[in-house]
């Protein structure tokens, strides 16, 4: 079966990338176990960063962006999943150095793909996409950690942003208090959207908790998206047994902090990485937020897009400018 499709089509010429909307075909697509239908991606900060050429994401061009796909199965060759199934896809090499969810159709290894959960819709699911599993998972630590919602505020950075809009959600759904902190400070979108209780400024929380090698505890768990002195003052005044998760490294790929909070209050880091995480786990935090943890306001926080809305949305992301997700949904 061959099929016409438009897709994102991001080239290079001299160290300049044009983005356009291009018709390829699904004989173009690499090899794999499945060709999958797209109905929807998301957009996420990555993505931005593979459309404007960073190396360090996709290194050869032209190429099709896209860490995140939701769509039907056309064809399997595997008994791992049928013509007709609903699926995600996250992560992996999608959208990195294979031909992303900023297409029609892609093709994949069996084990990228996971059944859409019952009660999640394939829109939901990229409401989600990588920001909704990243921040599922760093929610899935302070909950493992048995942190209950009365033990006190959680923080989280970059509140405005994919990852950090939809941890506030969930925590806020799960009975939470959350402190954001945010270079947004007057967004009503946090506190009106999100249900945050707090807001600081990064200035402001890096001057209250990043001045001493310890601090008063202040917070029960942190969530955080950016790192840098942001990271090392939440560890610093996180309160007896607290855990903190950290995903990104926006404001600097360093740390440096105190080894205080670890051995004096037993504060635990715990990385988040949803590139790579097992099957098992993938399937846990889906499911999660399939019930539980799916938050009320969540079309609330996403904008839907089309195809010739794309190249200006990861202009957008890619100067931090973003709030809450955006999600591309196909053309039939």
């Amino acid at each position: 079966m061959e099929v016409n499709f438009d897709a994102l089509w991001i080239t290079e010429d001299n160290g300049t990338y044009k983005k356009e909307i291009k018709q390829l075909s699904t004989s173009q697509l690499p090899i794999g176990d499945l060709l999958i239908k797209v109905k929807y991606s998301s957009v996420n900060y990555k993505d931005a960063l593979s459309a404007s050429g960073n190396k360090g994401v996709t290194k050869k061009f032209p190429h099709v962006p896209g860490v995140d796909a939701a769509g039907i199965v056309m064809q399997s060759n595997t008994s791992a999943f049928a013509a007709g199934d609903e699926v995600i896809v996250t992560g992996f090499d999608l959208g990195m150095n294979t031909w992303g969810g900023f297409a029609g159709y892609i093709r994949i290894p069996a084990d990228w793909a996971i059944r859409l959960p019952q009660g999640l819709s394939l829109q939901e699911a990229m409401a989600f996409g990588t920001a909704g599993l990243t921040a599922g998972l760093s929610v899935l630590e302070v909950v493992d950690a048995q942190i209950e919602a009365t033990a006190g505020p959680v923080v989280v950075s970059g509140a405005t942003g994919g990852v950090g809009s939809i941890a506030a959600s969930i925590l806020t759904t799960l009975g939470y208090q959350v402190v954001a902190v945010s270079g947004k400070t007057e967004d009503v979108f946090l506190t009106d959207i999100l249900g945050v209780t707090e807001i600081m400024g990064r200035d402001e929380f890096i001057d209250a908790y990043d001045a001493k090698p310890i601090t008063k505890p202040a917070f029960a768990a942190g969530i955080d998206t950016v790192s840098g002195r942001i990271l090392s003052g939440m560890l610093k005044a996180a309160q007896y047994g607290g855990v903190v998760t950290c995903c990104g490294m926006v404001a600097s790929p360093e740390l440096q902090t105190s080894i205080f909070p670890f051995i004096l209050r037993g504060v635990k880091l715990a990385g988040i990485d949803s590139v790579m995480a097992p099957l098992p786990v993938r399937q846990k935090v889906w499911q999660l937020l399939a019930t539980g943890w799916k938050p009320h306001n969540l079309q609330k926080i996403v904008q839907e897009i089309d195809l010739p809305a794309l190249p200006e949305v990861l202009e957008v992301l890619l100067h931090g400018q973003a709030r809450g997700r955006h999600i591309l949904k196909h053309a039939d």
